[in-house]
């Protein structure tokens, strides 16, 4: 449809920067985004776009910058509801001495619901607008990140103990390929194998995984190399360290979310480049846990792709991704001890496209290019802690909050407006925030 000489759009966001990630470093000033249908149609300067579009609606943000969607690698969103629960500990007896014994008296269709809805508002806020979900219910994950209009592929999970989803190996798989049918054609949801760990997965489910993986053509998401510890453990109960392992058993491939990855021999990451894993680097809960280093300037750099998560609000203990960004690239620096290492729009790349193309939804999300989704966020880069504005990506990533975030779109959907979440209750979901923590605190776990 035309109105006269200019085009209709729903949608034209003026703003003065717009950062399309791919080009890789290009900053656009001045620029505009026509959205139709939720796609994004025209990325071009503001005075051609008011010439060329007529739009139902037009947002300018003068001092805004618009960057793609933020893309959280790695969560587990429902334990938004432990944050802080069990602070300052190490990884295994903060997980086999408090998470665990919490989440068997907890885990359930109301706690994963009430989390991740808790979760998408903060995502929201903070500039999130896609997530690697990877917790048990995947059936009520999926319907609530699909409530909320949020963009999620959500972990199927594998593990070699009974929980409240699962009692048996062949429950847990036939319960993940009736989630994974249910929800195999959604815009909006996808799916994984979420195996927890090697050292929580036997050689027998890791085979069933990969098969069906190659049949479903579906990614999975794995904790792998974690710890030294862990590392050490495999080659005394395998022979092998987790990553030979794995490739033993067929998985080391494209399809591949390796999380954490803080021990790693040039070897493998060689090995790493070659099959097409993806990594996803989790440095504030790791540095949180002491859980280890992700040599992420040396995978970088051997052509991994290399992706940010938060891990989960039980660990880290926000969702926060600009926060990510920050620690991700400055703890790079200091572990390659190459100031110039994960420099920042190399660093936003890894928060946006590198998150997508580690989940496979690069062809949706990732970048601002005609024909992908409409997952943008506006950012406010006129307060005082971002100015004077020498170098838009620098400001992204070293200096800005997620305060600062104005303005949220997925697929085309306004989600967050001058920072009011569009049709999420606050006062709500902080009044049942405080029951869920009343029901915790009676809870002991030793």
């Amino acid at each position: 449809m035309t109105d006269g000489a200019r085009e209709h759009c729903d949608l034209l966001i003026e703003a003065g920067h717009v950062v399309p990630v791919h080009p890789h470093g290009v900053v656009l000033a001045d620029h505009a985004i026509a959205v139709s249908n939720g796609l994004v149609v025209a990325v071009l300067p503001t005075a051609e776009a008011r010439t060329r579009f007529a739009a139902a609606q037009v947002v300018a943000r003068p001092d805004g910058c618009v960057i793609p969607g933020l893309v959280n690698a790695h969560v587990h969103n429902p334990m938004t509801l432990l944050r802080g629960v069990a602070d300052d500990l190490p990884l295994m007896e903060w997980l086999q001495g408090h998470i665990w014994p919490l989440e068997a008296q907890l885990i359930g269709p109301a706690f994963v619901a009430d989390g991740i809805s808790l979760a998408i508002a903060e995502m929201l806020r903070g500039g999130t607008t896609c997530c690697n979900e990877n917790y048990f219910f995947p059936d009520v994950q999926a319907a609530t990140y699909k409530h909320h209009g949020f963009r999620a592929r959500i972990g199927l999970p594998i593990i070699d103990f009974p929980s409240a989803w699962a009692r048996t190996d062949d429950e847990y798989f036939d319960r993940a390929t009736e989630v994974h049918d249910q929800w195999r054609r959604d815009p909006l949801i996808a799916t994984a194998f979420a195996p927890h760990a090697p050292y929580t997965v036997s050689d027998a489910n890791f085979e069933r995984i990969r098969m069906l993986s190659d049949q479903l053509d579906i990614p999975v998401h794995c904790h792998v190399h974690e710890t030294e510890a862990e590392v050490g453990e495999s080659v005394q109960k395998f022979g092998q360290r987790p990553l030979a392992r794995l490739d033993r058993l067929g998985l080391l491939n494209d399809r591949l979310i390796a999380v954490h990855m803080t021990q790693l021999t040039d070897a493998e990451i060689a090995q790493c480049a070659e099959r097409g894993v993806s990594v996803v680097h989790c440095a504030e809960s790791n540095l949180k846990l002491a859980s280890g280093f992700c040599p992420v300037a040396k995978l970088q750099r051997a052509g991994v792709t290399v992706a940010l998560g938060t891990d989960g609000a039980a660990s880290n203990n926000d969702l926060d991704m600009f926060g990510e960004m920050r620690s991700a690239a400055l703890l790079a620096k200091g572990v390659a001890s190459d100031p110039c290492a994960m420099d920042a729009a190399t660093t936003l790349r890894a928060a946006t496209l590198g998150g997508a193309m580690a989940m496979g939804m690069d062809h949706l999300v990732g970048t601002i290019e005609p024909g992908k989704q409409a997952d943008l966020v506006c950012v406010d880069l006129a307060q005082v802690e971002t100015q004077p504005l020498h170098h838009v990506a620098s400001q992204l990533v070293y200096a800005c909050g997620r305060d600062q975030v104005t303005d949220v779109w997925i697929g085309g959907h306004r989600k967050l407006d001058g920072r009011v979440l569009v049709d999420i209750h606050i006062a709500g979901l902080l009044a049942n925030a405080r029951q869920w923590r009343e029901r915790i605190a009676g809870i002991k776990t030793r």
